[in-house]
Protein backbone atom coordinates (compact mmCIF):
# COMPACT_ATOMS: atom_id res chain seq x y z
CA UNK A 1 0.00 0.00 0.00
CA UNK A 2 1.72 3.43 -0.99
CA UNK A 3 1.66 5.97 2.03
CA UNK A 4 -0.75 8.29 0.46
CA UNK A 5 -3.25 5.21 0.01
CA UNK A 6 -2.26 4.41 3.51
CA UNK A 7 -2.54 7.81 4.75
CA UNK A 8 -6.36 8.32 3.71
CA UNK A 9 -7.44 5.12 5.89
CA UNK A 10 -6.14 6.36 8.71
CA UNK A 11 -7.59 9.88 8.16
CA UNK A 12 -10.38 8.37 7.87
CA UNK A 13 -13.38 9.66 10.46
CA UNK A 14 -14.24 6.97 12.98
CA UNK A 15 -17.83 6.39 12.19
CA UNK A 16 -17.14 5.93 8.52
CA UNK A 17 -14.63 2.50 9.94
CA UNK A 18 -18.10 1.86 11.74
CA UNK A 19 -20.46 2.14 8.85
CA UNK A 20 -18.75 -0.24 7.08
CA UNK A 21 -18.86 -3.28 9.41
CA UNK A 22 -22.95 -3.11 9.02
CA UNK A 23 -24.97 -5.04 6.97
CA UNK A 24 -28.24 -5.59 5.50
CA UNK A 25 -29.46 -8.85 5.56
CA UNK A 26 -32.82 -10.66 3.86
CA UNK A 27 -34.54 -13.12 6.24
CA UNK A 28 -36.97 -15.01 4.86
CA UNK A 29 -39.23 -14.98 2.79
CA UNK A 30 -39.11 -18.73 2.88
CA UNK A 31 -36.00 -19.28 5.77
CA UNK A 32 -36.83 -21.53 8.69
CA UNK A 33 -36.16 -18.40 10.97
CA UNK A 34 -39.97 -16.77 9.65
CA UNK A 35 -43.23 -18.85 10.23
CA UNK A 36 -44.44 -18.92 7.07
CA UNK A 37 -43.79 -16.91 3.61
CA UNK A 38 -42.73 -13.75 5.76
CA UNK A 39 -40.04 -11.02 4.68
CA UNK A 40 -37.61 -8.78 7.42
CA UNK A 41 -35.29 -7.17 5.83
CA UNK A 42 -32.77 -6.31 8.94
CA UNK A 43 -29.77 -3.31 9.38
CA UNK A 44 -27.30 -5.49 11.29
CA UNK A 45 -24.75 -4.74 13.43
CA UNK A 46 -22.73 -7.70 13.86
CA UNK A 47 -25.71 -9.70 15.44
CA UNK A 48 -27.35 -6.93 16.85
CA UNK A 49 -30.71 -5.46 14.72
CA UNK A 50 -30.20 -1.66 14.78
CA UNK A 51 -33.18 -1.19 12.23
CA UNK A 52 -35.92 -3.61 10.59
CA UNK A 53 -39.19 -3.58 8.55
CA UNK A 54 -41.23 -6.62 7.60
CA UNK A 55 -43.20 -7.12 4.40
CA UNK A 56 -45.52 -10.10 3.65
CA UNK A 57 -47.54 -10.77 0.66
CA UNK A 58 -46.10 -13.94 -0.77
CA UNK A 59 -48.79 -16.23 -0.64
CA UNK A 60 -51.73 -13.83 -1.45
CA UNK A 61 -54.72 -15.89 -1.88
CA UNK A 62 -57.41 -12.52 -2.85
CA UNK A 63 -59.39 -14.36 0.46
CA UNK A 64 -61.80 -10.88 0.62
CA UNK A 65 -61.92 -10.48 -3.42
CA UNK A 66 -63.15 -13.97 -3.48
CA UNK A 67 -65.66 -13.51 -0.70
CA UNK A 68 -67.20 -11.12 -2.90
CA UNK A 69 -67.05 -13.68 -6.29
CA UNK A 70 -68.44 -17.06 -4.05
CA UNK A 71 -71.99 -17.27 -3.16
CA UNK A 72 -71.94 -17.46 1.04
CA UNK A 73 -71.91 -21.10 1.04
CA UNK A 74 -68.71 -21.84 -1.15
CA UNK A 75 -66.96 -19.39 0.56
CA UNK A 76 -66.91 -21.29 4.03
CA UNK A 77 -63.80 -23.30 2.31
CA UNK A 78 -62.19 -19.82 2.18
CA UNK A 79 -62.21 -18.83 5.71
CA UNK A 80 -60.62 -22.47 6.77
CA UNK A 81 -57.31 -21.29 5.45
CA UNK A 82 -57.13 -18.04 7.11
CA UNK A 83 -55.72 -19.03 10.68
CA UNK A 84 -55.78 -22.76 9.56
CA UNK A 85 -53.76 -23.77 12.54
CA UNK A 86 -57.60 -22.82 14.38
CA UNK A 87 -59.21 -23.29 11.37
CA UNK A 88 -62.99 -24.13 13.32
CA UNK A 89 -62.87 -20.63 14.95
CA UNK A 90 -63.01 -18.63 11.10
CA UNK A 91 -65.82 -20.92 10.15
CA UNK A 92 -68.28 -20.10 13.08
CA UNK A 93 -67.14 -16.14 12.62
CA UNK A 94 -68.15 -16.03 9.90
CA UNK A 95 -71.19 -18.79 9.93
CA UNK A 96 -72.11 -16.20 12.81
CA UNK A 97 -72.23 -12.87 10.67
CA UNK A 98 -73.86 -14.11 8.14
CA UNK A 99 -76.59 -15.71 10.52
CA UNK A 100 -76.80 -12.00 11.96
CA UNK A 101 -77.40 -10.50 8.31
CA UNK A 102 -80.18 -12.78 7.63
CA UNK A 103 -82.22 -12.38 11.23
CA UNK A 104 -81.11 -16.55 11.84
CA UNK A 105 -81.19 -18.17 14.95
CA UNK A 106 -79.71 -21.66 15.61
CA UNK A 107 -80.45 -24.18 17.55
CA UNK A 108 -79.17 -24.50 21.29
CA UNK A 109 -77.38 -27.80 20.52
CA UNK A 110 -75.61 -26.24 17.64
CA UNK A 111 -74.16 -22.98 19.77
CA UNK A 112 -72.95 -25.90 22.28
CA UNK A 113 -70.83 -27.86 19.59
CA UNK A 114 -69.62 -24.52 18.22
CA UNK A 115 -68.36 -23.55 21.67
CA UNK A 116 -66.37 -27.18 21.95
CA UNK A 117 -65.00 -26.70 18.52
CA UNK A 118 -64.03 -23.13 18.73
CA UNK A 119 -62.07 -23.86 22.35
CA UNK A 120 -60.76 -27.08 21.28
CA UNK A 121 -59.09 -24.74 17.87
CA UNK A 122 -57.62 -22.10 20.60
CA UNK A 123 -55.81 -24.91 22.73
CA UNK A 124 -54.40 -26.19 19.40
CA UNK A 125 -53.30 -22.99 18.26
CA UNK A 126 -52.00 -22.38 21.58
CA UNK A 127 -49.84 -25.37 21.80
CA UNK A 128 -48.35 -24.78 18.46
CA UNK A 129 -47.02 -21.15 19.27
CA UNK A 130 -45.85 -22.35 22.32
CA UNK A 131 -44.16 -25.79 21.18
CA UNK A 132 -42.96 -23.97 18.01
CA UNK A 133 -41.37 -21.33 20.04
CA UNK A 134 -39.95 -23.38 22.33
CA UNK A 135 -38.30 -24.96 19.51
CA UNK A 136 -37.21 -22.06 18.43
CA UNK A 137 -35.06 -22.02 21.23
CA UNK A 138 -33.92 -25.61 21.18
CA UNK A 139 -36.54 -27.44 23.04
CA UNK A 140 -37.92 -30.22 21.10
CA UNK A 141 -38.89 -32.38 23.69
CA UNK A 142 -41.13 -29.67 24.87
CA UNK A 143 -43.32 -29.56 21.44
CA UNK A 144 -43.97 -32.99 20.99
CA UNK A 145 -45.89 -33.35 24.14
CA UNK A 146 -48.24 -30.60 22.95
CA UNK A 147 -48.00 -31.79 19.36
CA UNK A 148 -49.38 -35.08 20.91
CA UNK A 149 -52.17 -33.69 22.40
CA UNK A 150 -52.91 -31.51 19.14
CA UNK A 151 -53.02 -35.09 17.30
CA UNK A 152 -55.47 -36.18 19.95
CA UNK A 153 -57.90 -33.00 19.29
CA UNK A 154 -57.71 -33.41 15.78
CA UNK A 155 -58.96 -37.05 15.88
CA UNK A 156 -62.11 -36.00 17.87
CA UNK A 157 -62.69 -33.22 15.07
CA UNK A 158 -62.03 -35.88 11.95
CA UNK A 159 -65.09 -37.97 13.96
CA UNK A 160 -66.87 -34.95 13.31
CA UNK A 161 -66.45 -33.96 9.51
CA UNK A 162 -64.03 -36.34 8.94
CA UNK A 163 -60.96 -33.79 8.07
CA UNK A 164 -58.35 -32.76 10.61
CA UNK A 165 -56.78 -29.44 9.85
CA UNK A 166 -59.33 -27.44 7.44
CA UNK A 167 -62.85 -28.68 8.06
CA UNK A 168 -65.22 -26.76 6.71
CA UNK A 169 -67.54 -28.48 9.57
CA UNK A 170 -69.46 -25.19 10.66
CA UNK A 171 -72.67 -24.10 8.07
CA UNK A 172 -74.48 -20.92 7.95
CA UNK A 173 -77.97 -21.77 9.99
CA UNK A 174 -75.86 -25.37 11.65
CA UNK A 175 -73.59 -27.66 10.81
CA UNK A 176 -72.12 -30.02 8.40
CA UNK A 177 -73.01 -33.02 10.60
CA UNK A 178 -73.86 -33.97 14.13
CA UNK A 179 -71.82 -34.98 16.56
CA UNK A 180 -71.47 -39.08 17.08
CA UNK A 181 -72.78 -40.27 20.26
CA UNK A 182 -70.26 -40.48 22.94
CA UNK A 183 -68.46 -37.65 21.37
CA UNK A 184 -68.65 -35.67 24.63
CA UNK A 185 -67.97 -38.49 26.94
CA UNK A 186 -64.28 -38.08 24.48
CA UNK A 187 -64.05 -34.84 24.32
CA UNK A 188 -63.84 -35.16 28.23
CA UNK A 189 -61.05 -37.81 28.56
CA UNK A 190 -59.30 -35.74 26.27
CA UNK A 191 -59.50 -32.73 28.40
CA UNK A 192 -58.49 -34.67 30.71
CA UNK A 193 -55.71 -36.05 29.80
CA UNK A 194 -54.72 -32.61 28.02
CA UNK A 195 -54.55 -30.85 31.48
CA UNK A 196 -52.28 -33.51 32.60
CA UNK A 197 -49.79 -33.04 30.12
CA UNK A 198 -49.68 -28.97 30.41
CA UNK A 199 -49.20 -29.65 33.75
CA UNK A 200 -45.91 -30.97 32.84
CA UNK A 201 -45.46 -28.95 30.32
CA UNK A 202 -45.70 -26.24 32.28
CA UNK A 203 -43.04 -28.34 35.22
CA UNK A 204 -40.50 -29.00 32.17
CA UNK A 205 -40.20 -25.19 30.78
CA UNK A 206 -41.70 -22.64 33.02
CA UNK A 207 -38.48 -22.69 35.50
CA UNK A 208 -35.84 -23.54 33.02
CA UNK A 209 -33.22 -21.36 33.55
CA UNK A 210 -32.15 -21.22 29.88
CA UNK A 211 -35.76 -20.66 28.76
CA UNK A 212 -36.20 -18.03 31.09
CA UNK A 213 -32.91 -16.38 30.32
CA UNK A 214 -34.09 -16.27 26.80
CA UNK A 215 -37.46 -14.69 26.93
CA UNK A 216 -37.67 -12.87 29.92
CA UNK A 217 -37.09 -9.19 28.91
CA UNK A 218 -37.03 -10.26 25.19
CA UNK A 219 -39.30 -8.91 22.60
CA UNK A 220 -40.73 -6.43 24.82
CA UNK A 221 -44.05 -4.35 23.87
CA UNK A 222 -45.98 -1.84 26.25
CA UNK A 223 -49.68 -1.68 26.87
CA UNK A 224 -49.34 1.88 25.39
CA UNK A 225 -47.73 0.15 22.43
CA UNK A 226 -49.92 -2.47 22.07
CA UNK A 227 -53.03 -0.16 22.09
CA UNK A 228 -51.29 2.15 19.14
CA UNK A 229 -51.01 -1.22 17.12
CA UNK A 230 -53.69 -2.46 17.42
CA UNK A 231 -53.09 -5.15 19.32
CA UNK A 232 -55.51 -8.10 20.91
CA UNK A 233 -55.89 -11.29 22.52
CA UNK A 234 -52.93 -13.23 24.35
CA UNK A 235 -50.35 -10.61 22.58
CA UNK A 236 -52.01 -7.15 24.47
CA UNK A 237 -53.25 -9.59 27.34
CA UNK A 238 -49.83 -10.50 27.70
CA UNK A 239 -48.89 -6.21 28.53
CA UNK A 240 -52.03 -6.30 30.72
CA UNK A 241 -54.05 -5.16 27.87
CA UNK A 242 -57.35 -7.01 30.20
CA UNK A 243 -59.86 -7.24 27.02
CA UNK A 244 -61.29 -10.41 26.05
CA UNK A 245 -64.49 -10.47 23.89
CA UNK A 246 -65.68 -13.65 25.06
CA UNK A 247 -66.03 -11.62 28.14
CA UNK A 248 -66.51 -8.33 27.66
CA UNK A 249 -68.71 -8.95 24.07
CA UNK A 250 -69.89 -12.37 24.48
CA UNK A 251 -71.46 -14.48 21.91
CA UNK A 252 -72.96 -17.72 21.79
CA UNK A 253 -73.42 -19.09 25.33
CA UNK A 254 -69.94 -17.97 26.72
CA UNK A 255 -71.78 -15.15 29.37
CA UNK A 256 -73.17 -19.14 30.80
CA UNK A 257 -69.99 -20.55 31.51
CA UNK A 258 -67.11 -19.70 33.86
CA UNK A 259 -63.69 -18.70 32.82
CA UNK A 260 -61.45 -16.35 34.20
CA UNK A 261 -58.86 -14.32 31.70
CA UNK A 262 -55.35 -14.41 32.28
CA UNK A 263 -53.22 -11.26 31.37
CA UNK A 264 -49.48 -10.27 32.81
CA UNK A 265 -48.24 -6.84 32.43
CA UNK A 266 -44.42 -7.39 31.19
CA UNK A 267 -45.16 -7.65 27.57
CA UNK A 268 -41.80 -9.86 26.47
CA UNK A 269 -41.66 -13.29 25.34
CA UNK A 270 -41.94 -15.09 28.71
CA UNK A 271 -44.93 -13.17 30.28
CA UNK A 272 -47.08 -13.96 26.38
CA UNK A 273 -45.67 -17.44 27.31
CA UNK A 274 -47.30 -17.82 30.72
CA UNK A 275 -50.77 -15.95 29.10
CA UNK A 276 -50.94 -19.38 26.47
CA UNK A 277 -50.46 -21.80 28.80
CA UNK A 278 -53.22 -20.38 31.57
CA UNK A 279 -55.41 -19.94 28.51
CA UNK A 280 -55.17 -23.49 27.82
CA UNK A 281 -56.09 -24.12 31.15
CA UNK A 282 -59.11 -21.87 31.11
CA UNK A 283 -60.23 -23.32 27.52
CA UNK A 284 -60.43 -27.01 28.77
CA UNK A 285 -62.35 -25.72 31.73
CA UNK A 286 -65.44 -24.03 28.98
CA UNK A 287 -65.05 -27.52 27.02
CA UNK A 288 -65.80 -29.73 30.00
CA UNK A 289 -68.54 -27.20 30.38
CA UNK A 290 -69.90 -27.17 26.97
CA UNK A 291 -70.19 -31.06 27.12
CA UNK A 292 -72.14 -31.50 30.16
CA UNK A 293 -74.69 -29.00 28.79
CA UNK A 294 -74.81 -30.44 25.03
CA UNK A 295 -78.64 -32.08 24.90
CA UNK A 296 -80.06 -33.74 22.21
CA UNK A 297 -82.01 -31.89 19.75
CA UNK A 298 -81.43 -30.27 16.45
CA UNK A 299 -78.17 -29.05 14.44
CA UNK A 300 -80.18 -26.67 11.61
CA UNK A 301 -82.27 -23.76 12.31
CA UNK A 302 -85.58 -24.47 10.16
CA UNK A 303 -84.90 -21.40 7.70
CA UNK A 304 -85.17 -23.30 4.34
CA UNK A 305 -83.36 -20.40 2.50
CA UNK A 306 -80.40 -21.74 4.61
CA UNK A 307 -80.66 -25.29 5.51
CA UNK A 308 -79.15 -28.14 2.92
CA UNK A 309 -82.22 -30.13 2.22
CA UNK A 310 -81.73 -34.43 3.27
CA UNK A 311 -80.37 -36.66 1.08
CA UNK A 312 -83.25 -39.08 1.00
CA UNK A 313 -85.32 -35.90 0.06
CA UNK A 314 -83.01 -35.17 -2.72
CA UNK A 315 -82.91 -38.49 -4.15
CA UNK A 316 -86.48 -39.42 -4.19
CA UNK A 317 -88.31 -36.35 -4.65
CA UNK A 318 -88.22 -33.81 -7.46
CA UNK A 319 -88.53 -30.72 -5.37
CA UNK A 320 -85.73 -31.95 -3.11
CA UNK A 321 -83.57 -32.39 -6.39
CA UNK A 322 -84.30 -28.79 -7.72
CA UNK A 323 -83.78 -27.17 -4.02
CA UNK A 324 -80.11 -28.59 -3.99
CA UNK A 325 -79.54 -28.29 -7.30
CA UNK A 326 -80.17 -24.33 -6.92
CA UNK A 327 -78.94 -24.16 -3.25
CA UNK A 328 -75.08 -25.21 -4.47
CA UNK A 329 -75.29 -23.78 -8.21
CA UNK A 330 -76.53 -20.48 -7.69
CA UNK A 331 -76.66 -19.99 -3.72
CA UNK A 332 -79.40 -18.27 -1.53
CA UNK A 333 -80.38 -14.64 -0.84
CA UNK A 334 -79.30 -12.24 1.85
CA UNK A 335 -81.35 -9.21 2.65
CA UNK A 336 -79.47 -6.52 2.07
CA UNK A 337 -77.36 -4.54 4.82
CA UNK A 338 -74.21 -4.52 6.59
CA UNK A 339 -72.64 -6.21 9.49
CA UNK A 340 -69.37 -6.27 11.41
CA UNK A 341 -69.25 -9.83 13.68
CA UNK A 342 -66.28 -10.18 15.47
CA UNK A 343 -64.87 -12.70 17.94
CA UNK A 344 -62.13 -13.40 20.61
CA UNK A 345 -60.16 -16.05 18.17
CA UNK A 346 -56.70 -17.98 19.24
CA UNK A 347 -54.76 -14.52 18.56
CA UNK A 348 -57.41 -11.94 18.97
CA UNK A 349 -59.81 -9.70 17.91
CA UNK A 350 -61.27 -11.63 14.15
CA UNK A 351 -64.32 -10.52 12.84
CA UNK A 352 -65.93 -10.22 9.44
CA UNK A 353 -67.27 -7.06 7.40
CA UNK A 354 -69.72 -7.58 5.09
CA UNK A 355 -71.80 -5.47 3.20
CA UNK A 356 -75.18 -7.44 1.23
CA UNK A 357 -77.08 -5.78 -1.57
CA UNK A 358 -79.59 -8.94 -1.85
CA UNK A 359 -77.75 -10.90 -3.73
CA UNK A 360 -76.62 -14.35 -3.19
CA UNK A 361 -73.03 -13.41 -3.14
CA UNK A 362 -71.48 -10.43 -0.46
CA UNK A 363 -71.01 -7.12 -1.80
CA UNK A 364 -67.83 -5.83 -0.28
CA UNK A 365 -65.98 -7.90 2.39
CA UNK A 366 -63.41 -7.05 4.97
CA UNK A 367 -62.15 -9.49 7.13
CA UNK A 368 -60.08 -8.55 10.43
CA UNK A 369 -57.13 -11.01 11.46
CA UNK A 370 -55.62 -10.07 14.65
CA UNK A 371 -51.87 -11.03 12.88
CA UNK A 372 -52.15 -8.53 10.32
CA UNK A 373 -51.91 -6.13 13.28
CA UNK A 374 -48.76 -8.06 15.11
CA UNK A 375 -46.88 -8.68 12.44
CA UNK A 376 -46.64 -5.00 12.10
CA UNK A 377 -44.84 -4.07 15.15
CA UNK A 378 -42.28 -6.40 14.78
CA UNK A 379 -40.04 -4.36 13.68
CA UNK A 380 -40.24 -1.65 16.74
CA UNK A 381 -40.01 -5.44 19.20
CA UNK A 382 -36.90 -6.48 17.86
CA UNK A 383 -34.95 -3.06 17.52
CA UNK A 384 -31.44 -3.63 19.58
CA UNK A 385 -32.05 -7.20 19.81
CA UNK A 386 -29.56 -10.35 18.41
CA UNK A 387 -30.85 -12.43 15.56
CA UNK A 388 -31.15 -15.07 17.68
CA UNK A 389 -33.68 -12.87 19.50
CA UNK A 390 -35.98 -11.50 16.62
CA UNK A 391 -36.78 -15.45 15.69
CA UNK A 392 -37.90 -16.40 19.54
CA UNK A 393 -39.75 -12.67 19.11
CA UNK A 394 -41.24 -13.45 16.24
CA UNK A 395 -42.10 -16.92 17.34
CA UNK A 396 -44.01 -15.57 20.55
CA UNK A 397 -46.33 -13.41 18.82
CA UNK A 398 -47.64 -16.26 16.66
CA UNK A 399 -48.07 -14.84 13.27
CA UNK A 400 -49.78 -16.65 10.33
CA UNK A 401 -49.22 -15.87 7.10
CA UNK A 402 -52.59 -16.94 5.58
CA UNK A 403 -54.62 -14.70 8.11
CA UNK A 404 -52.49 -11.52 6.75
CA UNK A 405 -52.58 -12.25 3.32
CA UNK A 406 -55.81 -10.81 1.74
Amino acid sequence: MSDTKYKSVLNRDPDDLWEDSRAIVNIGPIHPAMHGAFRLVAKLNGETIENSYGEFGYTHRAKEKMGENRTYHQYIVYTDRMNYVSAMINNTVYAMAVERLMGIEVPERTIWIRMVCSEMARVIDHLVCVGINAVDIGAFSYFLYGFHEREEAYTLIERLCGSRLTTSFTRIGGLMADAPEGWEKDVKAWVKRTRKTIDEMDRLLTMNRIWQKRTIGVGVITKEQCIEYGFSGPNARGSGLDVDLRRDQPCMFYKDVEFDVPYAKEGDIFSRYLVRIEEIRQSLNIITQCADRIKPGPIWCEDKRVRIPDKDVVYNTMEGMIHHFKFFMTGFEVPAGETYTQFEAANGEFGFYIVSKGSSKAHRMRVRGPSFWHFQALPLMVRGLKVADMVATFGSINVIAGEIDR
